[in-house]
């Protein structure tokens, strides 16, 4: 029987997910970082993108975040975020829609234009994509 370690990714509205698991792979702030049962204590920033766990049993499960915290206890792994999905529950027409406006909004700088809104914008729209690239692999 494989080690395990209990995971609850929560966001800002309701608990996505609850239950043991052998490993989590999460978008950190400074690169994606793997969680297996031992690791060490830790808490660090996550920024949008997919969340894939290893389930007990070796199925994996994949998720997309907004952003938020990832902490690490002795056995319990959890990822608040303002936003989490089920991979299989993000709208790819509306991601691509979205990434399109970004881009749309970068070319077409005008007076009113927030680099940054439309900059957050694109990586959100960018990182559902991939989760949902991720699930279709």
């Amino acid at each position: 029987m494989s080690m395990t370690m209990h995971c609850d990714i929560v966001s800002a509205e309701r608990s996505i997910f609850s239950g043991l698991v052998e490993m989590v792979v999460a978008a950190g702030a400074i690169g994606d970082l793997g969680v297996t049962p031992g690791h060490a204590p830790l808490l660090t920033a996550l920024i949008p993108g997919p969340v894939r766990l290893v389930k007990a049993g070796g199925e994996e499960e994949i998720f997309y975040v907004s952003g938020g915290f990832l902490e690490v206890q002795r056995g319990v792994v959890t990822l608040l975020a303002d936003t989490a999905l089920r991979a299989d529950d993000v709208d790819e027409a509306a991601a691509l829609q979205a990434m399109e406006e970004a881009e749309r909004a970068i070319a077409n700088q005008g007076a009113e234009f927030e680099y940054s809104a439309a900059a957050a914008q694109l990586a959100e729209a960018a990182a559902q994509l991939r989760a949902l690239r991720q699930i279709k692999k």
